[in-house]
């Protein structure tokens, strides 16, 4: 008979009637005590990368141990994702969450070699901001309205520049999908770009006449007088952007098209870990600094929890492959 089985559960035993915790219980409440990787998806230098190196270090100071970002880029964020999903569950590997990775890929492709909703704890949203609809200064239109009407009125005859299954794409489809009229959706022509480096160079060239892009991105141009800015595609006014209409209230009910992230862990991950680092996070995001930073460049700090974050990552998988199935838009 083999006794270590035995001789280990008796060990337990005792410690728990000692009123000790058990190892298991001691190495989730020493946590972290070595270094923790954060995956963040994409290349260094983006906006993803900021926001996973500002928590990075914020969590680093509230935690007393080592948060080290290693970016793992391509494919639209599933290849970092992947391979984050291929570590232990034992809480020293997090992964950045968001929206092309996370919800934009499953209406790509239906046999995504992970799930959203099954393979991760969402532990809570970091970032929300819009992106801004933008036409070259030579454009006629002075407001969404006439954008719109134009467009209406000459179905094909207006180009805009995208990157593919970018968050500005997905705007772009969004709109074109609820923007018409008599149930006929908007009709205008898709330029497609390698990248938003020389899509900006071309708007900017007055070569396309307008694009969706994000709006810390978007202001310098703005302000430059370079782009003229005709609505946002959150709910509520982007504090960057006040006199920026949004596109729900110019009469597109409902309308919403955001850029996200979030921080996960690996399901199977130990409550206490995730809690712990769920409580940090909450005291992270809410705390002045974190707070003047991200409102500077006019991202909104969303509801913090595992609870709404979750809930979110849902909405978000359900719609962006509600519009890509109507799209018919298909991974490259």
């Amino acid at each position: 008979m083999n006794r270590r089985p035995l001789l280990a559960a008796v060990a337990v035993a005792a410690l728990t009637t000692l009123g000790l915790a058990p190892p298991i219980a001691l190495a989730q409440d020493a946590w972290p005590s070595k270094p923790v990787k954060i995956v963040s998806p994409f290349p260094a230098g983006g906006t993803s990368d900021v926001m996973a190196r500002m928590i990075s270090q914020a969590l680093s100071k509230e935690l007393g141990q080592q948060f080290v970002v290693e970016n793992i880029g391509g494919a639209g964020g599933t290849i970092g994702t992947l391979k984050a999903t291929q570590a232990a569950p034992d809480g020293y590997t997090l992964i950045q969450t968001g929206v092309g990775q996370n919800a934009v890929a499953h209406g790509l492709d239906p046999k995504l070699a992970y799930d959203s909703m099954r393979d991760f704890i969402h532990v809570t949203q970091v970032h929300s901001g819009p992106n801004v609809l933008v036409v070259h200064p030579d454009q006629p239109f002075k407001t969404f309205q006439e954008l719109v009407g134009y467009i209406r009125k000459n179905p094909g005859k207006m180009n805009y520049g995208y990157t593919h299954a970018a968050s500005g794409h997905m705007a772009m489809e969004l709109l074109k999908q609820v923007g018409g009229e008599g149930g006929r959706p908007l009709y205008i022509v898709g330029i497609p770009y390698r990248g938003g480096g020389p899509m900006m160079q071309d708007i900017l060239g007055g070569q396309i006449p307008m694009m969706f892009i994000n709006q810390d991105v978007a202001l310098p141009h703005i302000r430059a007088g370079k782009l003229r800015a005709l609505a946002v595609t959150s709910l509520q006014r982007n504090p960057l952007y006040p006199d920026v209409p949004t596109i729900a209230e110019t009469g597109i009910k409902g309308y919403e098209a955001l850029s996200w992230s979030g921080l996960s862990a690996l399901k199977g991950t130990p409550k206490p870990i995730v809690d712990k680092l769920e409580a940090a996070m909450k005291k992270i995001m809410t705390s002045p600094e974190i707070k003047q930073r991200m409102e500077s460049v006019g991202f909104v700090i969303p509801p913090q929890g595992s609870e709404p974050y979750t809930r979110f990552v849902k909405s978000e998988i359900e719609l962006w492959t509600r519009v890509i199935k109507t799209a018919g838009i298909k991974a490259e």
